[in-house]
């Protein structure tokens, strides 16, 4: 194993808090990462991301490895001194973009075509772990294959067994001892083959596990049911990342399950949209009722945005296509996601988790989005072609959430 060490504290049924070390820092779990594909965090600086109080951020492969190329970023020092970031990051393998993309799979890796400018590109565990490496982040991913959300058996079996000879591959080409590597387990919808992977993933050892194939289309009660049947055969000791989710009652679920890591673009891309995410509930800051609203974004937040600004200022910038406007909202939106995470970690701590859960789900029912990603649809028809008691109790501003 490398430099890296998951310490248990404190449960409540399956629900998980602990403590997760680093090279950059150490991570209290259950914990939101933030997504900074490109090496940054959308209309944001790394002030702003440390003032939010984020303590682990995700940047991505597959976009890095094009532009500027993992060789520049490795001369740069590594991610960290490239982006000016001293906190933990975790990189993604890359499977995960490729999924949505015309692929050709074979034993080896993966050969498509990079969507910006068609040219031909090829992934596999040993190209996945190079990249990474040379990134330096303090967590990186094995390679995998990441299927859509009604994939036949029969393909999903053959996937499954090929991932794992990929990620035992991969864990025999990754070197650097002062970088984690977390294995991903994988299995469809299918709960024998969930178990199948989980144990196989064991096997052959990783740092961390990670739940994969999820937030690809499917419903938030197939999410819930493929983690039950998941979580009780992964590692006790280790942390446990559920990939690409991030509504808030899918995070408060996960962790009911186990799970203690997450990311998701829904709050930077929400955000940029003007989509706001508050203790009561979530409003859109374009709407004109917001025009002579001189209430802060959140009555109970904290961060930097709400500090200082109103919502009908935050509306003026979005009316007039200010560049502000996605910076405040963005700052906004990050600090509530990590307000929420450690709101959810002290109910875990202090025994009122449910009563946490029900508060979350009478604020953000299951009804109220669709997918359990923006962007789940149109990846999975794209795809289908391959084979602490809450602070909520007294809120001055739920009326005009």
């Amino acid at each position: 194993m490398h430099n890296v060490h998951f310490e248990l504290e404190s449960t409540h049924a399956d629900a998980r808090a602990g403590s997760l070390s680093l090279p950059h820092g150490k991570v209290l779990t259950p914990v939101f990462m933030p997504v900074g594909t490109q090496a940054a965090l959308r209309a944001t600086q790394p002030r702003d991301i440390t003032e939010a109080g984020v303590s682990i951020i995700l940047a991505n492969t597959y976009h890095l490895s094009q532009r500027p190329g993992e060789q520049i970023v490795e001369k740069a020092g590594g991610l960290h001194r490239f982006m000016g970031v001293d906190l933990p990051i975790l990189t993604d393998s890359g499977g995960f973009q490729v999924f949505s993309l015309d692929k050709e799979v074979d034993e080896d890796g993966v050969s498509f075509h990079y969507e910006l400018d068609g040219k031909k590109t090829r992934l596999s565990p040993e190209i996945s772990m190079a990249v990474q490496q040379a990134l330096g982040a303090d967590v990186a991913m094995v390679f995998d294959e990441c299927l859509p959300a009604d994939v036949n058996r029969a393909y999903a079996e053959t996937s499954l067994e090929r991932t794992h000879r990929w990620e035992a591959r991969s864990k025999a080409a990754h070197t650097r001892t002062d970088q984690a590597l977390f294995g991903i387990v994988q299995g469809a919808f299918w709960h024998d083959l969930r178990k199948r992977s989980a144990q196989a993933v064991a096997d052959i050892g990783f740092d961390g596990y990670a739940v994969g194939g999820l937030a690809v289309g499917e419903t938030p009660e197939q999410m819930r049911d493929i983690l039950e049947a998941t979580t009780p055969w992964m590692p006790r000791d280790s942390p446990r990342y559920l990939m690409g989710v991030g509504r808030p009652q899918d995070l408060v679920e996960g962790v009911a399950r186990g799970i203690d890591m997450f990311d998701c673009v829904i709050p930077t891309r929400h955000a940029r949209s003007g989509t706001i995410y508050t203790d009561s509930g979530r409003i859109r800051l374009t709407d004109r009722r917001y025009r002579r609203d001189f209430y802060p974004l959140d009555t109970n937040c904290d961060c930097a945005t709400c500090r200082q600004f109103t919502r009908a200022y935050v509306h003026h910038l979005f009316r007039v296509g200010e560049i502000l406007a996605a910076t405040l909202a963005t700052i906004h939106n990050v600090r509530w996601f990590i307000r929420f995470m450690e709101r959810m970690r002290a109910s875990i701590q202090d025994g009122t988790f449910e009563e946490f859960r029900a508060w979350v789900h009478e604020l953000y029912p299951d009804t109220q989005q669709g997918p359990t990603d923006p962007s789940a649809k149109a990846r999975g028809r794209a795809a289908r072609g391959q084979g602490g008691k809450p602070a909520h109790k007294k809120s001055a501003g739920r009326k005009r959430g």
